[in-house]
């Protein structure tokens, strides 16, 4: 069988972090994002716990750029890798500004993190998914996605331009790639991530941010569903959150 490995794009404090660690603890991981100082902490921390990983600085949003990724890859672990898992969560560009105050750069702003990026990252990473489907776990292709792809607040309309375009090229590949034995999932982080930047909102209300540990096994969730029962979508919120 082809060595199976798990690939995070996004990796920072907070849910892509926690995603590597949960998925370091099956698999070798490969962590993706634009520094390698927001990846030297993660790497170091699975390594010390008896993981395996690497890192590499990879900008999604350049199709030359994820190819060179997979390279890497490839000339790392072999070429004969399978992915069992591949998570998206890079985030996109958060402008919140009246619509006619805003500038045609800031209203397409976060389409290159989120679809051009997306984009990218699935082509990457899918046809090295067709392999795996005789692991234990059909391989995953689990995107990040929040509020806005279901809403579109006030002044964020770039903002939920790209979330809503996640949902819909999540939906299109889950039922193209779903009888093909690929498990595609959108995930809706419905409230404000607990992180250390984080920390100083709503000190008021016990437990009302989302603990990005509980992401990370909700993921997992996604990634060890049979082909008999996938789920396409869920949501996560705090209790308190209103929706």
């Amino acid at each position: 069988m082809p060595k199976l490995i798990a690939i995070i794009a996004g990796v920072g404090p907070g849910t892509g972090s926690a995603v590597a660690r949960r998925f370091a603890q099956a698999y070798p991981v490969v962590l993706l994002a634009r520094s390698q100082q927001s990846l030297d902490p993660v790497t170091r921390e699975i390594k010390e716990n008896g993981g395996s990983a690497i890192s590499i600085p990879t900008d999604v949003t350049s199709a030359s750029g994820m190819t060179a990724t997979m390279d890497q890859v490839k000339a790392h672990f072999g070429s004969d890798i399978s992915i069992a898992a591949a998570v998206y969560n890079v985030a996109s560009k958060f402008v919140r500004k009246p619509f006619l105050e805003q500038s045609s750069e800031e209203f397409l702003g976060s389409l290159e993190p989120s679809i051009k990026g997306a984009f990218n990252f699935a082509q990457a990473t899918l046809p090295f998914m067709l392999d795996a489907k005789e692991a234990q776990y059909p391989p995953t292709l689990i995107f990040t996605g929040a509020t806005a792809a279901l809403k579109g607040g006030s002044g964020l309309s770039g903002f939920a331009m790209s979330k809503f375009g996640i949902r819909a090229m999540s939906q299109s590949l889950a039922r193209e790639f779903g009888p093909k034995g690929v498990h595609v999932s959108h995930a809706i982080i419905d409230g404000i991530i607990d992180t250390e930047k984080t920390r100083g909102y709503s000190q008021d209300i016990a437990d009302s941010k989302i603990d990005p540990e509980w992401i990370a096994e909700s993921y997992w969730f996604l990634h060890t569903q049979p082909r008999t029962s996938f789920t396409h979508e869920l949501d996560l919120r705090p209790y308190s959150e209103t929706w």
